[in-house]
Protein backbone atom coordinates (compact mmCIF):
# COMPACT_ATOMS: atom_id res chain seq x y z
CA UNK A 1 0.00 0.00 0.00
CA UNK A 2 1.31 3.14 -1.03
CA UNK A 3 0.59 6.53 0.85
CA UNK A 4 -1.55 8.62 -1.50
CA UNK A 5 0.41 11.76 -2.28
CA UNK A 6 -1.51 15.20 -2.15
CA UNK A 7 -0.84 16.18 -5.89
CA UNK A 8 -0.65 12.81 -7.42
CA UNK A 9 -4.84 12.86 -7.90
CA UNK A 10 -4.21 16.83 -9.52
CA UNK A 11 -1.82 15.26 -11.43
CA UNK A 12 -3.94 12.51 -12.48
CA UNK A 13 -7.09 14.42 -13.30
CA UNK A 14 -4.76 16.69 -15.52
CA UNK A 15 -3.89 13.80 -17.22
CA UNK A 16 -7.62 12.65 -18.26
CA UNK A 17 -8.47 16.15 -19.11
CA UNK A 18 -5.77 16.33 -21.51
CA UNK A 19 -6.73 12.20 -23.01
CA UNK A 20 -10.17 13.67 -23.10
CA UNK A 21 -9.39 16.38 -24.78
CA UNK A 22 -6.78 14.85 -27.69
CA UNK A 23 -9.39 11.96 -28.02
CA UNK A 24 -12.36 14.66 -28.73
CA UNK A 25 -10.30 16.28 -31.37
CA UNK A 26 -9.59 12.72 -33.07
CA UNK A 27 -13.19 11.97 -32.95
CA UNK A 28 -14.31 15.00 -34.32
CA UNK A 29 -11.41 14.65 -37.25
CA UNK A 30 -12.92 11.79 -38.60
CA UNK A 31 -15.92 13.77 -39.82
CA UNK A 32 -13.49 16.39 -41.57
CA UNK A 33 -11.87 16.66 -45.09
CA UNK A 34 -8.45 17.83 -43.51
CA UNK A 35 -6.83 15.80 -41.23
CA UNK A 36 -5.49 16.45 -37.77
CA UNK A 37 -1.77 16.97 -39.01
CA UNK A 38 -2.50 20.68 -39.84
CA UNK A 39 -4.18 21.33 -37.01
CA UNK A 40 -1.27 20.02 -34.09
CA UNK A 41 0.14 23.68 -33.16
CA UNK A 42 -3.84 24.94 -32.20
CA UNK A 43 -4.65 21.64 -30.69
CA UNK A 44 -1.27 21.94 -28.39
CA UNK A 45 -2.49 25.58 -27.60
CA UNK A 46 -5.97 24.99 -27.03
CA UNK A 47 -4.62 22.24 -24.90
CA UNK A 48 -2.14 24.19 -22.71
CA UNK A 49 -5.07 27.51 -22.36
CA UNK A 50 -7.79 24.69 -20.97
CA UNK A 51 -5.32 22.53 -18.69
CA UNK A 52 -3.26 26.31 -17.41
CA UNK A 53 -6.83 27.89 -17.15
CA UNK A 54 -8.43 25.13 -15.39
CA UNK A 55 -5.00 25.02 -12.77
CA UNK A 56 -6.06 28.88 -12.71
CA UNK A 57 -9.43 29.00 -11.40
CA UNK A 58 -9.07 25.92 -9.25
CA UNK A 59 -10.24 23.20 -11.15
CA UNK A 60 -7.87 20.93 -9.69
CA UNK A 61 -7.87 22.35 -6.50
CA UNK A 62 -11.26 21.39 -5.44
CA UNK A 63 -9.89 17.56 -5.66
CA UNK A 64 -8.47 18.77 -2.37
CA UNK A 65 -11.44 19.75 -0.69
CA UNK A 66 -12.65 17.32 2.10
CA UNK A 67 -16.19 17.57 0.24
CA UNK A 68 -16.79 18.29 -3.57
CA UNK A 69 -19.74 20.37 -3.66
CA UNK A 70 -21.13 19.81 -7.37
CA UNK A 71 -22.21 23.13 -7.88
CA UNK A 72 -18.33 24.57 -7.41
CA UNK A 73 -17.23 21.73 -9.22
CA UNK A 74 -19.67 22.51 -12.05
CA UNK A 75 -19.05 26.61 -11.95
CA UNK A 76 -15.16 26.25 -11.94
CA UNK A 77 -15.07 24.02 -14.96
CA UNK A 78 -17.62 25.75 -16.96
CA UNK A 79 -15.33 29.01 -16.54
CA UNK A 80 -12.29 26.97 -17.86
CA UNK A 81 -14.44 26.01 -20.80
CA UNK A 82 -15.99 29.49 -21.64
CA UNK A 83 -12.42 31.36 -20.83
CA UNK A 84 -10.79 28.83 -22.98
CA UNK A 85 -13.07 29.40 -25.84
CA UNK A 86 -12.38 33.57 -25.18
CA UNK A 87 -8.42 32.80 -25.54
CA UNK A 88 -8.86 30.42 -28.44
CA UNK A 89 -11.20 33.43 -30.52
CA UNK A 90 -8.76 35.74 -29.37
CA UNK A 91 -5.63 33.99 -31.24
CA UNK A 92 -7.93 33.43 -33.75
CA UNK A 93 -8.52 36.83 -34.64
CA UNK A 94 -4.61 37.93 -33.85
CA UNK A 95 -3.39 35.41 -36.38
CA UNK A 96 -5.72 34.26 -38.65
CA UNK A 97 -5.73 31.12 -39.61
CA UNK A 98 -6.41 30.02 -43.24
CA UNK A 99 -10.02 28.34 -43.77
CA UNK A 100 -8.65 24.81 -43.73
CA UNK A 101 -7.33 24.66 -39.69
CA UNK A 102 -10.51 23.50 -38.62
CA UNK A 103 -10.16 23.59 -34.97
CA UNK A 104 -11.13 26.94 -34.46
CA UNK A 105 -13.81 27.23 -35.97
CA UNK A 106 -16.20 28.26 -33.71
CA UNK A 107 -18.87 25.44 -34.47
CA UNK A 108 -16.07 23.05 -34.36
CA UNK A 109 -14.88 24.54 -30.69
CA UNK A 110 -18.30 24.37 -29.31
CA UNK A 111 -18.50 20.82 -30.44
CA UNK A 112 -15.03 20.15 -28.89
CA UNK A 113 -15.23 21.57 -25.58
CA UNK A 114 -19.06 21.34 -24.49
CA UNK A 115 -18.30 17.21 -24.65
CA UNK A 116 -14.50 18.03 -22.94
CA UNK A 117 -16.58 19.91 -20.38
CA UNK A 118 -18.85 16.70 -19.61
CA UNK A 119 -15.49 14.51 -19.49
CA UNK A 120 -14.11 16.53 -16.94
CA UNK A 121 -16.85 16.61 -14.27
CA UNK A 122 -17.14 12.47 -15.02
CA UNK A 123 -13.84 12.33 -14.32
CA UNK A 124 -13.78 14.39 -11.05
CA UNK A 125 -16.61 12.43 -9.73
CA UNK A 126 -14.88 9.18 -10.42
CA UNK A 127 -11.64 10.30 -9.02
CA UNK A 128 -13.31 11.38 -5.85
CA UNK A 129 -15.36 7.84 -5.42
CA UNK A 130 -11.86 6.13 -5.65
CA UNK A 131 -12.90 4.50 -8.67
CA UNK A 132 -9.99 5.51 -11.21
CA UNK A 133 -7.54 5.32 -7.91
CA UNK A 134 -6.92 2.83 -5.29
CA UNK A 135 -9.18 3.66 -2.40
CA UNK A 136 -7.44 6.12 -0.14
CA UNK A 137 -6.17 4.71 3.63
CA UNK A 138 -7.83 5.42 6.31
CA UNK A 139 -5.75 7.31 8.86
CA UNK A 140 -5.68 6.99 12.83
CA UNK A 141 -3.20 7.96 15.53
CA UNK A 142 -2.53 5.16 18.50
CA UNK A 143 -2.34 5.68 21.76
CA UNK A 144 -3.04 7.66 24.90
CA UNK A 145 -5.04 10.67 24.24
CA UNK A 146 -3.04 13.34 26.00
CA UNK A 147 0.28 12.21 24.41
CA UNK A 148 -1.35 12.73 20.97
CA UNK A 149 -3.59 15.46 22.04
CA UNK A 150 -0.57 18.22 20.34
CA UNK A 151 -0.62 15.89 16.65
CA UNK A 152 -4.19 16.72 16.88
CA UNK A 153 -4.36 19.73 17.15
CA UNK A 154 -1.42 20.49 14.29
CA UNK A 155 -3.76 18.31 12.43
CA UNK A 156 -6.67 20.38 12.54
CA UNK A 157 -5.03 23.59 11.88
CA UNK A 158 -3.73 22.96 8.40
CA UNK A 159 -6.69 22.45 5.86
CA UNK A 160 -6.71 18.54 4.82
CA UNK A 161 -9.60 16.14 3.45
CA UNK A 162 -9.55 13.37 5.83
CA UNK A 163 -10.36 13.26 9.28
CA UNK A 164 -7.88 11.94 11.86
CA UNK A 165 -9.10 9.85 14.88
CA UNK A 166 -7.56 8.85 17.85
CA UNK A 167 -7.22 5.57 19.00
CA UNK A 168 -6.78 2.32 21.09
CA UNK A 169 -4.38 -0.65 19.69
CA UNK A 170 -7.43 -2.44 20.29
CA UNK A 171 -9.76 -0.05 18.19
CA UNK A 172 -6.83 -0.45 15.44
CA UNK A 173 -6.93 -3.79 15.43
CA UNK A 174 -11.28 -3.60 14.45
CA UNK A 175 -10.44 -1.48 11.11
CA UNK A 176 -10.40 -2.57 7.76
CA UNK A 177 -7.68 -2.12 5.37
CA UNK A 178 -6.19 -0.09 3.60
CA UNK A 179 -4.84 1.64 7.08
CA UNK A 180 -2.24 4.14 7.90
CA UNK A 181 -1.50 3.80 11.49
CA UNK A 182 0.90 6.54 13.94
CA UNK A 183 1.69 4.98 16.72
CA UNK A 184 2.67 7.01 19.72
CA UNK A 185 6.25 6.30 20.70
CA UNK A 186 5.00 4.99 24.53
CA UNK A 187 3.15 1.95 23.06
CA UNK A 188 6.81 0.93 22.17
CA UNK A 189 7.52 0.98 25.92
CA UNK A 190 4.49 -0.59 27.69
CA UNK A 191 4.80 -4.18 28.31
CA UNK A 192 0.92 -4.59 28.32
CA UNK A 193 0.76 -2.90 25.00
CA UNK A 194 3.37 -4.98 23.03
CA UNK A 195 1.55 -8.60 22.13
CA UNK A 196 -1.50 -6.37 20.26
CA UNK A 197 1.67 -4.15 18.98
CA UNK A 198 3.03 -7.08 17.44
CA UNK A 199 -0.37 -7.84 15.86
CA UNK A 200 -0.36 -4.91 14.36
CA UNK A 201 3.28 -5.36 12.39
CA UNK A 202 2.23 -8.74 11.83
CA UNK A 203 -0.63 -7.45 9.29
CA UNK A 204 -0.02 -7.45 5.51
CA UNK A 205 2.16 -4.09 4.83
CA UNK A 206 0.91 -3.60 1.72
CA UNK A 207 -2.74 -2.94 4.00
CA UNK A 208 -1.33 -1.53 7.16
CA UNK A 209 1.25 1.01 7.17
CA UNK A 210 2.86 1.75 10.78
CA UNK A 211 4.45 5.05 11.26
CA UNK A 212 5.20 7.50 13.80
CA UNK A 213 2.81 11.33 14.50
CA UNK A 214 5.82 13.16 13.33
CA UNK A 215 6.18 11.01 10.33
CA UNK A 216 2.02 11.28 9.08
CA UNK A 217 2.38 15.15 9.79
CA UNK A 218 5.63 15.26 7.69
CA UNK A 219 4.27 13.40 4.61
CA UNK A 220 0.29 13.70 5.01
CA UNK A 221 0.65 17.80 5.66
CA UNK A 222 4.14 18.74 4.29
CA UNK A 223 4.90 20.67 7.10
CA UNK A 224 7.07 19.99 10.68
CA UNK A 225 5.15 21.32 13.20
CA UNK A 226 8.09 23.12 15.82
CA UNK A 227 6.58 21.57 18.83
CA UNK A 228 6.74 18.23 17.91
CA UNK A 229 10.39 18.05 16.89
CA UNK A 230 13.52 16.70 19.24
CA UNK A 231 16.07 18.44 20.29
CA UNK A 232 18.31 17.96 18.64
CA UNK A 233 17.20 18.06 15.26
CA UNK A 234 18.74 17.85 11.44
CA UNK A 235 21.85 20.09 12.26
CA UNK A 236 23.21 22.37 9.56
CA UNK A 237 25.95 19.55 7.95
CA UNK A 238 22.70 17.44 7.42
CA UNK A 239 20.84 20.09 4.63
CA UNK A 240 20.29 18.21 1.61
CA UNK A 241 22.08 21.69 0.01
CA UNK A 242 25.40 21.65 2.08
CA UNK A 243 27.73 19.30 0.11
CA UNK A 244 30.40 20.60 -1.05
CA UNK A 245 29.28 19.74 -4.92
CA UNK A 246 25.77 20.40 -4.87
CA UNK A 247 24.26 21.06 -8.72
CA UNK A 248 21.26 21.92 -6.77
CA UNK A 249 22.43 25.03 -4.80
CA UNK A 250 24.44 26.02 -7.85
CA UNK A 251 21.39 26.23 -10.26
CA UNK A 252 19.32 27.67 -7.43
CA UNK A 253 21.96 30.41 -7.65
CA UNK A 254 22.38 30.87 -11.56
CA UNK A 255 18.53 30.85 -11.47
CA UNK A 256 17.81 33.58 -8.93
CA UNK A 257 20.82 35.98 -11.13
CA UNK A 258 18.45 34.96 -14.64
CA UNK A 259 15.32 35.55 -13.19
CA UNK A 260 15.67 38.23 -11.32
CA UNK A 261 17.36 40.15 -13.72
CA UNK A 262 15.10 39.42 -16.68
CA UNK A 263 12.12 40.53 -14.32
CA UNK A 264 13.70 43.36 -13.39
CA UNK A 265 13.53 44.11 -16.84
CA UNK A 266 10.56 43.39 -18.09
CA UNK A 267 8.60 44.92 -14.80
CA UNK A 268 10.53 48.48 -15.18
CA UNK A 269 7.06 50.00 -16.76
CA UNK A 270 5.01 48.66 -13.89
CA UNK A 271 7.62 49.88 -10.91
CA UNK A 272 7.44 53.49 -12.79
CA UNK A 273 3.53 53.36 -12.74
CA UNK A 274 3.48 52.32 -9.38
CA UNK A 275 5.97 54.62 -8.30
CA UNK A 276 3.94 57.26 -9.58
CA UNK A 277 0.69 56.41 -8.38
CA UNK A 278 2.37 55.76 -5.12
CA UNK A 279 3.69 59.25 -4.69
CA UNK A 280 0.47 60.86 -6.40
CA UNK A 281 -1.73 59.22 -3.53
CA UNK A 282 0.25 61.27 -0.69
CA UNK A 283 3.40 62.93 -1.50
CA UNK A 284 5.01 60.27 0.31
CA UNK A 285 8.48 58.33 -0.41
CA UNK A 286 7.97 55.34 -2.85
CA UNK A 287 10.71 52.95 -1.46
CA UNK A 288 10.33 51.17 1.86
CA UNK A 289 13.75 50.21 3.19
CA UNK A 290 13.86 48.11 6.32
CA UNK A 291 16.34 46.20 8.41
CA UNK A 292 15.47 42.40 7.81
CA UNK A 293 16.93 39.38 9.41
CA UNK A 294 18.97 36.86 6.32
CA UNK A 295 21.08 33.97 6.14
CA UNK A 296 22.49 33.13 9.39
CA UNK A 297 20.86 35.89 10.99
CA UNK A 298 22.80 38.59 9.54
CA UNK A 299 20.77 41.53 9.10
CA UNK A 300 20.88 43.85 5.43
CA UNK A 301 18.49 46.18 3.87
CA UNK A 302 15.23 44.80 2.20
CA UNK A 303 13.40 46.73 -0.31
CA UNK A 304 9.86 47.21 -1.36
CA UNK A 305 7.44 49.88 -3.16
CA UNK A 306 5.63 51.36 0.09
CA UNK A 307 1.92 50.04 0.48
CA UNK A 308 1.48 52.02 3.70
CA UNK A 309 1.23 55.47 5.14
CA UNK A 310 4.30 56.75 6.47
CA UNK A 311 4.92 56.07 9.63
CA UNK A 312 6.78 58.47 13.13
CA UNK A 313 10.57 57.33 13.56
CA UNK A 314 9.90 56.15 16.42
CA UNK A 315 6.78 54.14 15.61
CA UNK A 316 6.93 50.92 17.54
CA UNK A 317 6.99 47.93 15.60
CA UNK A 318 3.31 46.00 15.35
CA UNK A 319 2.05 43.05 12.82
CA UNK A 320 0.46 43.60 10.32
CA UNK A 321 -3.40 42.44 10.70
CA UNK A 322 -6.57 42.06 7.60
CA UNK A 323 -7.72 45.29 7.01
CA UNK A 324 -4.70 46.97 8.47
CA UNK A 325 -6.00 50.59 8.04
CA UNK A 326 -2.24 51.63 7.34
CA UNK A 327 -2.35 50.27 3.77
CA UNK A 328 -2.95 52.81 1.63
CA UNK A 329 -5.77 52.23 -1.80
CA UNK A 330 -2.81 52.07 -4.02
CA UNK A 331 -1.22 49.61 -1.79
CA UNK A 332 -3.93 47.29 -1.25
CA UNK A 333 -3.69 46.78 -4.78
CA UNK A 334 0.14 46.12 -4.52
CA UNK A 335 0.31 44.09 -1.92
CA UNK A 336 -2.81 41.97 -4.09
CA UNK A 337 -1.05 41.13 -6.73
CA UNK A 338 2.57 41.12 -5.29
CA UNK A 339 4.30 44.68 -7.32
CA UNK A 340 5.09 45.98 -3.69
CA UNK A 341 7.82 43.08 -3.55
CA UNK A 342 9.73 43.80 -6.97
CA UNK A 343 12.41 45.89 -5.69
CA UNK A 344 13.59 42.95 -3.37
CA UNK A 345 14.74 41.63 -6.72
CA UNK A 346 18.00 43.77 -5.94
CA UNK A 347 18.58 42.19 -3.10
CA UNK A 348 18.37 39.11 -4.95
CA UNK A 349 20.63 40.05 -7.27
CA UNK A 350 23.17 41.40 -4.19
CA UNK A 351 22.80 37.74 -2.62
CA UNK A 352 20.86 39.03 0.06
CA UNK A 353 17.91 36.89 -0.77
CA UNK A 354 16.92 33.95 -2.97
CA UNK A 355 14.04 33.93 -5.07
CA UNK A 356 12.24 31.03 -2.91
CA UNK A 357 13.09 30.47 0.48
CA UNK A 358 11.20 31.46 4.20
CA UNK A 359 10.19 35.18 4.28
CA UNK A 360 12.94 37.45 6.00
CA UNK A 361 11.56 38.70 9.48
CA UNK A 362 11.85 42.04 11.34
CA UNK A 363 14.84 41.44 13.74
CA UNK A 364 12.14 43.76 16.26
CA UNK A 365 9.97 40.35 16.19
CA UNK A 366 12.49 37.33 16.03
CA UNK A 367 13.73 38.14 20.02
CA UNK A 368 10.41 37.40 21.12
CA UNK A 369 9.76 34.10 18.53
CA UNK A 370 13.16 32.75 18.78
CA UNK A 371 12.18 32.49 22.58
CA UNK A 372 8.59 31.41 22.13
CA UNK A 373 9.35 28.81 19.15
CA UNK A 374 11.43 26.31 19.11
CA UNK A 375 14.32 25.84 16.31
CA UNK A 376 13.03 29.32 14.83
CA UNK A 377 16.78 30.00 14.57
CA UNK A 378 16.91 26.69 12.27
CA UNK A 379 14.98 29.08 9.34
CA UNK A 380 18.27 31.23 8.61
CA UNK A 381 20.59 28.08 7.37
CA UNK A 382 18.93 29.12 3.89
CA UNK A 383 19.08 32.55 2.36
CA UNK A 384 15.42 34.35 2.29
CA UNK A 385 13.21 34.40 -0.37
CA UNK A 386 10.60 36.48 -2.17
CA UNK A 387 8.00 33.58 -2.14
CA UNK A 388 8.63 30.20 -0.17
CA UNK A 389 6.92 27.41 0.97
CA UNK A 390 5.28 29.10 3.91
CA UNK A 391 4.26 32.02 2.03
CA UNK A 392 2.28 29.57 -0.31
CA UNK A 393 1.12 27.18 2.11
CA UNK A 394 -0.43 29.24 5.04
CA UNK A 395 -1.81 32.99 5.78
CA UNK A 396 0.06 35.71 6.22
CA UNK A 397 1.54 35.74 9.91
CA UNK A 398 0.11 38.43 12.23
CA UNK A 399 0.61 36.78 15.56
CA UNK A 400 3.33 34.11 17.59
CA UNK A 401 1.12 31.43 16.82
CA UNK A 402 0.85 32.77 12.83
CA UNK A 403 4.45 32.47 12.51
CA UNK A 404 4.81 29.19 14.22
CA UNK A 405 2.21 27.36 12.08
CA UNK A 406 4.57 29.40 9.28
CA UNK A 407 7.99 28.15 10.52
CA UNK A 408 6.72 24.40 10.64
CA UNK A 409 6.48 24.70 6.52
CA UNK A 410 9.93 26.77 6.45
CA UNK A 411 11.22 23.17 8.02
CA UNK A 412 10.03 21.15 5.48
CA UNK A 413 11.19 23.19 3.32
CA UNK A 414 14.82 23.09 4.99
CA UNK A 415 14.44 19.93 4.94
CA UNK A 416 13.36 18.43 2.17
CA UNK A 417 14.95 21.20 -0.32
CA UNK A 418 14.76 20.46 -4.17
CA UNK A 419 14.58 21.82 -7.56
CA UNK A 420 11.43 20.14 -8.06
CA UNK A 421 9.66 22.01 -4.76
CA UNK A 422 11.30 25.21 -5.78
CA UNK A 423 9.65 24.96 -9.24
CA UNK A 424 5.89 23.85 -6.98
CA UNK A 425 6.68 26.94 -4.67
CA UNK A 426 7.09 29.15 -8.30
CA UNK A 427 4.04 27.76 -10.20
CA UNK A 428 2.11 28.65 -6.59
CA UNK A 429 3.78 31.94 -6.77
CA UNK A 430 2.39 32.62 -10.00
CA UNK A 431 -1.52 31.19 -9.85
CA UNK A 432 -1.20 33.88 -6.43
CA UNK A 433 -0.05 36.85 -8.43
CA UNK A 434 -2.41 36.13 -11.66
CA UNK A 435 -5.71 35.91 -8.95
CA UNK A 436 -4.17 38.75 -7.08
CA UNK A 437 -4.64 36.90 -4.00
CA UNK A 438 -1.96 38.29 -2.24
CA UNK A 439 -2.53 40.70 1.00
Amino acid sequence: MSWRNPRRILVVCAGLDLAGLIGLAVLISLFKPVTLFPQLGWLLYTAVAYLGLGWLFGGYTVLRWRRLPLAAVLQRVLITGVVTLVVVALARLLLNPPDTVWLVHRSTQAAWLAPLMGWSLLMRGLLRRGVLLPPEAQVALVGPPHELQPVLEAWRRTPVRQPLRCLTPEQALELSPPVVLALAPSLEQNPQQRALLERLEERDPRDTSLTTPLNLLERQLERLPPALLPEPWLNYQELPWNRVFSLERQLKRAADLLVAAVLLTLASPLLLLAALLIWLEDRGPVFYVQQRSGWLGRTFQVFKLRTMQVAPPDAPAVWTVPGDQRITRVGLWLRRLRLDELPQLLNVLSGDMSLIGPRPERPEFEHELEARIPHYRKRHWMRPGLSGWAQVCAPYAASVEDSELKLSYDLYYLKYFSTWLDLIILFRTIKTVLKAGGR
